[in-house]
């Protein structure tokens, strides 16, 4: 009887992803995977990991993660909702943008140098998949990624949790965290 009751509640609680695209479906004009509107840095969320989408729209509905617009769009979800936005996001299959020309093969190299030096890949896993409440940075907008580790280095983004981001990208210079 108290497994049944057990998995009566697992599954009343179990996220519905098409739930989550229609949720989702106004947040595809910055999110989505075509340019982002003038004036936006916005992430593209495809294939993000589940707890990391969630975690990241309770830190903006509840102001710890601050943004105005997406304070507004995420305090009146509800917690399913929030589950359901995880479900489908990382349900979804990873960004594939074509790779151009290199114009700064210097710079590239100089970022994989400072990858390995500060093993990112301790949390964001190895080819930069993300985990758990770690981000997928692998195809992520370049703009984004940029404005993401400023915002750490300045304090205006602090992270959650036991987040190292503050302390790995404080020693970076303008250039390393452009690389």
């Amino acid at each position: 009887l108290a497994a049944a009751a057990i998995s009566v509640a697992a599954a009343a609680s179990a996220a519905d992803p098409a739930a989550g695209k229609a949720k989702f479906e106004p947040c595809l004009a910055c999110h989505g995977s075509g340019t982002a509107p003038q004036g936006r840095v916005a992430p593209l969320l495809a294939a993000q990991p589940d707890n990391f989408i969630q975690w990241q729209l309770v830190y903006f509905r509840t102001e710890t993660r601050k943004d105005p617009l997406m304070t507004l769009i995420s305090q009146p979800l509800s917690n399913s909702d929030i589950r359901n936005i995880g479900a489908y996001l990382s349900s979804l299959p990873p960004p594939n943008h074509p790779l151009g020309k290199d114009e700064r093969p210097d710079l590239t190299e100089a970022g994989k140098q400072l990858a390995i030096a500060n093993h990112c890949a301790s949390c964001h896993m190895d080819g930069f998949v993300g985990k758990d409440a770690t981000p997928r940075l692998a195809g992520q907008r370049e703009a984004y990624l940029l404005k993401a580790l400023r915002d750490f280095k300045s304090g205006a983004r602090r992270g959650g949790g036991v987040a190292a981001m503050p302390d790995a990208v404080y020693p970076l210079s303008d250039e390393g965290l452009q690389a």
